[in-house]
Protein backbone atom coordinates (compact mmCIF):
# COMPACT_ATOMS: atom_id res chain seq x y z
CA UNK A 1 0.00 0.00 0.00
CA UNK A 2 2.46 2.39 1.06
CA UNK A 3 3.88 2.87 -2.59
CA UNK A 4 1.04 4.39 -3.79
CA UNK A 5 1.08 7.46 -2.13
CA UNK A 6 1.60 10.37 -3.81
CA UNK A 7 2.75 14.10 -1.77
CA UNK A 8 -0.53 15.45 -3.85
CA UNK A 9 -3.31 12.21 -2.50
CA UNK A 10 -1.26 12.01 0.87
CA UNK A 11 -2.30 15.69 1.66
CA UNK A 12 -5.99 14.80 1.02
CA UNK A 13 -5.58 12.29 3.98
CA UNK A 14 -2.93 13.60 6.71
CA UNK A 15 -3.79 16.95 6.76
CA UNK A 16 -7.33 16.60 7.95
CA UNK A 17 -7.52 17.44 11.12
CA UNK A 18 -10.01 14.82 12.22
CA UNK A 19 -8.04 12.25 10.24
CA UNK A 20 -4.70 12.81 11.79
CA UNK A 21 -5.97 13.13 15.49
CA UNK A 22 -8.11 9.72 14.44
CA UNK A 23 -4.55 8.20 13.04
CA UNK A 24 -3.28 8.89 15.74
CA UNK A 25 -5.91 7.81 18.37
CA UNK A 26 -5.90 4.71 16.18
CA UNK A 27 -2.34 4.82 16.87
CA UNK A 28 -1.81 4.43 20.31
CA UNK A 29 -5.34 2.18 20.89
CA UNK A 30 -3.28 -0.71 19.57
CA UNK A 31 0.06 -0.52 21.47
CA UNK A 32 0.89 -2.76 24.34
CA UNK A 33 4.21 -2.97 26.66
CA UNK A 34 6.52 -5.51 28.14
CA UNK A 35 6.01 -4.92 31.82
CA UNK A 36 5.91 -7.49 35.17
CA UNK A 37 4.27 -10.19 34.84
CA UNK A 38 2.14 -9.73 38.41
CA UNK A 39 0.54 -6.50 36.41
CA UNK A 40 -0.69 -8.30 33.23
CA UNK A 41 -4.02 -6.59 32.07
CA UNK A 42 -3.63 -6.81 28.26
CA UNK A 43 -6.98 -4.93 27.03
CA UNK A 44 -6.52 -6.58 23.58
CA UNK A 45 -6.24 -10.32 24.30
CA UNK A 46 -8.37 -12.77 26.17
CA UNK A 47 -5.90 -15.57 25.74
CA UNK A 48 -1.84 -15.62 25.75
CA UNK A 49 -2.37 -11.83 27.39
CA UNK A 50 0.95 -9.60 27.16
CA UNK A 51 0.87 -7.32 30.65
CA UNK A 52 0.96 -3.71 31.43
CA UNK A 53 1.50 -1.43 34.03
CA UNK A 54 -1.67 -0.61 35.71
CA UNK A 55 -1.36 2.99 35.72
CA UNK A 56 -0.94 2.66 32.04
CA UNK A 57 -3.97 0.45 31.18
CA UNK A 58 -5.69 3.21 33.76
CA UNK A 59 -4.86 5.83 31.22
CA UNK A 60 -5.98 3.47 28.27
CA UNK A 61 -9.45 2.97 29.93
CA UNK A 62 -9.73 6.76 31.24
CA UNK A 63 -9.20 7.85 27.49
CA UNK A 64 -11.25 4.96 25.65
CA UNK A 65 -13.73 3.71 27.63
CA UNK A 66 -14.46 6.91 29.36
CA UNK A 67 -13.40 9.70 27.23
CA UNK A 68 -11.40 11.63 30.07
CA UNK A 69 -8.70 13.47 28.52
CA UNK A 70 -7.91 15.00 31.66
CA UNK A 71 -7.48 11.64 33.63
CA UNK A 72 -5.46 10.38 30.90
CA UNK A 73 -3.34 12.53 30.76
CA UNK A 74 -2.13 12.43 34.61
CA UNK A 75 -2.44 8.85 34.35
CA UNK A 76 0.20 8.98 31.79
CA UNK A 77 2.41 11.24 33.36
CA UNK A 78 2.82 9.14 36.18
CA UNK A 79 2.99 5.57 33.98
CA UNK A 80 6.21 3.71 33.06
CA UNK A 81 8.29 5.76 30.43
CA UNK A 82 9.63 2.87 29.36
CA UNK A 83 6.53 1.40 27.71
CA UNK A 84 6.07 2.42 24.20
CA UNK A 85 2.18 2.73 25.38
CA UNK A 86 2.89 5.37 27.82
CA UNK A 87 5.12 7.32 25.41
CA UNK A 88 2.16 7.03 22.44
CA UNK A 89 -0.62 8.11 24.84
CA UNK A 90 1.73 10.99 26.22
CA UNK A 91 2.24 12.25 22.27
CA UNK A 92 -0.96 12.03 20.98
CA UNK A 93 -2.68 13.75 24.28
CA UNK A 94 0.02 16.14 23.86
CA UNK A 95 -1.09 16.78 19.95
CA UNK A 96 -4.52 17.47 21.16
CA UNK A 97 -3.13 19.83 23.30
CA UNK A 98 -0.92 21.69 20.68
CA UNK A 99 -3.75 21.60 18.14
CA UNK A 100 -6.24 23.83 20.66
CA UNK A 101 -3.43 25.68 21.91
CA UNK A 102 -3.33 29.75 21.38
CA UNK A 103 -0.43 31.50 22.49
CA UNK A 104 2.60 30.81 19.96
CA UNK A 105 4.90 30.28 22.62
CA UNK A 106 2.78 27.46 24.32
CA UNK A 107 2.10 26.01 21.00
CA UNK A 108 5.74 25.36 20.35
CA UNK A 109 6.73 24.26 23.44
CA UNK A 110 3.62 21.65 23.61
CA UNK A 111 4.58 20.83 19.80
CA UNK A 112 7.93 19.78 20.37
CA UNK A 113 6.86 17.56 23.48
CA UNK A 114 4.47 15.87 21.28
CA UNK A 115 7.63 15.16 18.65
CA UNK A 116 10.01 13.71 21.79
CA UNK A 117 7.19 11.71 22.76
CA UNK A 118 6.52 10.60 19.30
CA UNK A 119 10.10 9.71 18.59
CA UNK A 120 10.45 7.94 22.35
CA UNK A 121 7.42 5.53 20.65
CA UNK A 122 9.45 4.86 17.93
CA UNK A 123 12.81 3.82 19.43
CA UNK A 124 11.70 2.46 22.97
CA UNK A 125 9.30 0.16 20.39
CA UNK A 126 12.65 -1.07 18.91
CA UNK A 127 13.91 -2.50 21.98
CA UNK A 128 10.73 -4.74 21.80
CA UNK A 129 11.44 -6.62 18.02
CA UNK A 130 13.62 -8.85 19.66
CA UNK A 131 11.09 -10.32 22.54
CA UNK A 132 7.90 -9.53 20.49
CA UNK A 133 8.22 -8.80 17.11
CA UNK A 134 4.78 -8.12 16.01
CA UNK A 135 4.04 -5.80 18.65
CA UNK A 136 7.79 -4.58 18.35
CA UNK A 137 6.70 -3.71 14.44
CA UNK A 138 3.54 -2.50 15.51
CA UNK A 139 5.00 -0.09 17.66
CA UNK A 140 7.44 1.41 15.43
CA UNK A 141 4.53 2.05 12.63
CA UNK A 142 3.08 3.90 15.49
CA UNK A 143 5.91 6.39 15.74
CA UNK A 144 6.53 6.75 12.32
CA UNK A 145 3.06 8.19 11.95
CA UNK A 146 3.21 10.14 15.12
CA UNK A 147 6.34 11.27 13.73
CA UNK A 148 4.69 12.26 10.20
CA UNK A 149 1.77 14.56 12.03
CA UNK A 150 4.87 16.21 13.69
CA UNK A 151 6.76 17.14 10.51
CA UNK A 152 3.58 18.59 8.67
CA UNK A 153 2.39 20.41 12.02
CA UNK A 154 6.20 22.45 12.26
CA UNK A 155 6.37 22.79 8.19
CA UNK A 156 3.02 23.05 6.61
CA UNK A 157 1.69 21.50 3.90
CA UNK A 158 4.63 22.60 0.87
CA UNK A 159 7.90 21.92 2.92
CA UNK A 160 6.64 19.39 5.68
CA UNK A 161 4.43 17.17 3.04
CA UNK A 162 7.75 14.99 1.68
CA UNK A 163 9.27 14.52 4.67
CA UNK A 164 5.95 13.35 6.09
CA UNK A 165 5.02 10.99 3.58
CA UNK A 166 8.29 9.65 3.85
CA UNK A 167 7.09 8.69 7.43
CA UNK A 168 3.79 7.13 6.77
CA UNK A 169 5.72 4.71 4.22
CA UNK A 170 7.86 4.09 6.77
CA UNK A 171 5.01 2.43 9.20
CA UNK A 172 2.87 0.66 6.20
CA UNK A 173 6.46 -1.38 6.18
CA UNK A 174 5.85 -1.92 9.56
CA UNK A 175 2.48 -2.75 9.72
CA UNK A 176 3.04 -5.22 6.66
CA UNK A 177 5.95 -6.66 8.76
CA UNK A 178 3.71 -7.46 11.92
CA UNK A 179 0.92 -8.76 9.73
CA UNK A 180 3.04 -11.41 8.03
CA UNK A 181 3.74 -12.64 11.57
CA UNK A 182 0.15 -13.01 12.96
CA UNK A 183 -2.54 -11.77 10.18
CA UNK A 184 -5.69 -12.71 13.20
CA UNK A 185 -3.70 -10.67 16.50
CA UNK A 186 -6.82 -8.63 17.59
CA UNK A 187 -4.45 -5.65 18.72
CA UNK A 188 -2.77 -5.52 15.03
CA UNK A 189 -6.31 -5.72 13.46
CA UNK A 190 -7.55 -2.75 15.88
CA UNK A 191 -5.07 -0.44 14.77
CA UNK A 192 -4.87 -1.69 11.26
CA UNK A 193 -8.42 -1.63 10.67
CA UNK A 194 -8.45 2.28 11.89
CA UNK A 195 -5.71 3.29 9.78
CA UNK A 196 -6.91 1.50 6.24
CA UNK A 197 -10.32 2.88 7.19
CA UNK A 198 -9.40 6.41 6.95
CA UNK A 199 -6.88 5.76 3.98
CA UNK A 200 -9.72 4.05 2.45
CA UNK A 201 -12.34 6.91 2.78
CA UNK A 202 -9.99 9.77 1.62
CA UNK A 203 -7.76 7.67 -1.10
CA UNK A 204 -9.08 5.74 -4.04
CA UNK A 205 -6.73 2.61 -3.76
CA UNK A 206 -8.32 0.40 -0.73
CA UNK A 207 -12.20 -0.55 0.28
CA UNK A 208 -13.42 0.45 3.50
CA UNK A 209 -15.56 -2.95 3.53
CA UNK A 210 -12.71 -4.31 3.92
CA UNK A 211 -11.85 -2.44 7.14
CA UNK A 212 -14.81 -2.48 8.27
CA UNK A 213 -14.57 -6.09 7.94
CA UNK A 214 -11.53 -6.14 9.96
CA UNK A 215 -12.61 -4.39 12.75
CA UNK A 216 -15.75 -6.35 13.21
CA UNK A 217 -13.71 -10.03 12.44
CA UNK A 218 -10.75 -9.58 14.47
CA UNK A 219 -10.39 -6.11 16.42
CA UNK A 220 -10.92 -6.04 20.73
CA UNK A 221 -11.81 -4.50 22.77
CA UNK A 222 -14.85 -4.17 21.41
CA UNK A 223 -15.83 -0.68 21.83
CA UNK A 224 -13.14 0.50 20.47
CA UNK A 225 -13.71 -1.68 17.86
CA UNK A 226 -17.09 -1.00 17.41
CA UNK A 227 -16.64 2.69 17.22
CA UNK A 228 -14.06 2.29 14.27
CA UNK A 229 -17.11 0.61 12.54
CA UNK A 230 -19.68 3.03 13.46
CA UNK A 231 -17.18 5.93 12.25
CA UNK A 232 -16.55 4.24 8.75
CA UNK A 233 -20.39 3.51 8.46
CA UNK A 234 -21.29 7.17 9.11
CA UNK A 235 -18.63 8.18 6.42
CA UNK A 236 -20.25 5.88 3.83
CA UNK A 237 -23.66 7.77 4.51
CA UNK A 238 -25.09 4.41 5.74
CA UNK A 239 -26.26 5.47 9.32
CA UNK A 240 -28.54 2.80 10.31
CA UNK A 241 -25.48 0.40 10.42
CA UNK A 242 -23.41 3.18 12.02
CA UNK A 243 -26.20 3.45 14.70
CA UNK A 244 -25.89 -0.39 15.58
CA UNK A 245 -22.14 -0.08 15.90
CA UNK A 246 -22.04 2.77 18.50
CA UNK A 247 -24.97 1.53 20.29
CA UNK A 248 -23.15 -1.18 20.70
CA UNK A 249 -19.86 0.23 22.14
CA UNK A 250 -22.04 2.11 24.30
CA UNK A 251 -23.95 -0.75 25.61
CA UNK A 252 -20.85 -2.28 26.89
CA UNK A 253 -21.01 -0.99 30.53
CA UNK A 254 -21.99 1.72 32.75
CA UNK A 255 -18.72 3.72 32.00
CA UNK A 256 -18.66 3.74 27.65
CA UNK A 257 -22.68 4.18 28.31
CA UNK A 258 -21.20 8.18 29.74
CA UNK A 259 -18.48 8.24 27.67
CA UNK A 260 -18.83 12.19 25.70
CA UNK A 261 -16.68 10.77 22.50
CA UNK A 262 -19.48 7.93 21.82
CA UNK A 263 -22.17 10.29 22.53
CA UNK A 264 -20.93 12.82 20.36
CA UNK A 265 -20.36 10.05 17.46
CA UNK A 266 -23.82 8.85 17.78
CA UNK A 267 -25.48 12.37 18.30
CA UNK A 268 -23.88 12.91 14.39
CA UNK A 269 -25.48 9.52 13.13
CA UNK A 270 -28.22 10.46 14.84
CA UNK A 271 -28.43 13.88 13.00
CA UNK A 272 -26.98 12.15 9.71
CA UNK A 273 -29.90 9.51 9.75
CA UNK A 274 -32.33 12.97 10.19
CA UNK A 275 -33.24 13.01 13.39
CA UNK A 276 -31.51 16.47 14.49
CA UNK A 277 -33.73 16.51 17.86
CA UNK A 278 -32.25 13.14 19.22
CA UNK A 279 -28.93 14.51 18.18
CA UNK A 280 -28.89 17.44 19.61
CA UNK A 281 -29.87 15.70 22.96
CA UNK A 282 -27.16 13.69 22.50
CA UNK A 283 -24.37 16.58 21.54
CA UNK A 284 -25.68 18.86 24.87
CA UNK A 285 -25.22 15.38 26.89
CA UNK A 286 -21.91 15.16 25.62
CA UNK A 287 -21.25 18.51 27.06
CA UNK A 288 -22.39 17.89 30.38
CA UNK A 289 -18.70 16.16 30.42
CA UNK A 290 -16.55 18.80 28.73
CA UNK A 291 -14.45 19.35 32.06
CA UNK A 292 -12.66 16.20 31.03
CA UNK A 293 -12.95 16.82 27.49
CA UNK A 294 -9.88 18.77 25.35
CA UNK A 295 -11.09 22.89 24.67
CA UNK A 296 -10.77 22.00 20.50
CA UNK A 297 -13.07 18.97 20.83
CA UNK A 298 -15.87 21.20 23.06
CA UNK A 299 -15.63 24.11 20.79
CA UNK A 300 -16.02 21.50 18.33
CA UNK A 301 -19.16 19.89 19.48
CA UNK A 302 -20.80 23.06 20.55
CA UNK A 303 -20.21 24.20 17.04
CA UNK A 304 -22.19 21.08 15.39
CA UNK A 305 -24.61 21.34 18.42
CA UNK A 306 -25.64 25.18 17.58
CA UNK A 307 -25.90 24.06 13.77
CA UNK A 308 -28.05 21.16 14.13
CA UNK A 309 -30.31 23.62 16.51
CA UNK A 310 -30.27 26.47 13.50
CA UNK A 311 -31.50 23.83 11.03
CA UNK A 312 -34.39 22.38 13.40
CA UNK A 313 -35.05 26.00 14.04
CA UNK A 314 -35.53 26.75 10.16
CA UNK A 315 -37.92 23.56 10.25
CA UNK A 316 -41.62 24.58 9.95
CA UNK A 317 -44.37 22.73 12.05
Amino acid sequence: MADKFTASTYNRFILSRQTMLQVAGAAFVSLGLWASPSLAKDPFRTTNPRPISDRTETAFKKLFEQGDYVAADANAQQADASDPLTQALRASLAYIKWDGEKDAAQKSAQLEQFRAYATATRTTAATLVSKDPLRGNLYQAVGHFLEGAYDLSRDGTVKGTPQALGEVQQAFKYLDAAEKIDPSDPELNLLRGYIDLFVSLNLPFSSPNDAISRLQKYAYPRYVADRGVALGYRDLKQPAKALAAINSALQTNDKTANNPDLLYLKAQILVLQGDTKGGIDLFTKALDKQKQLPPGLIKQITRERDRAQKRLGNVGP
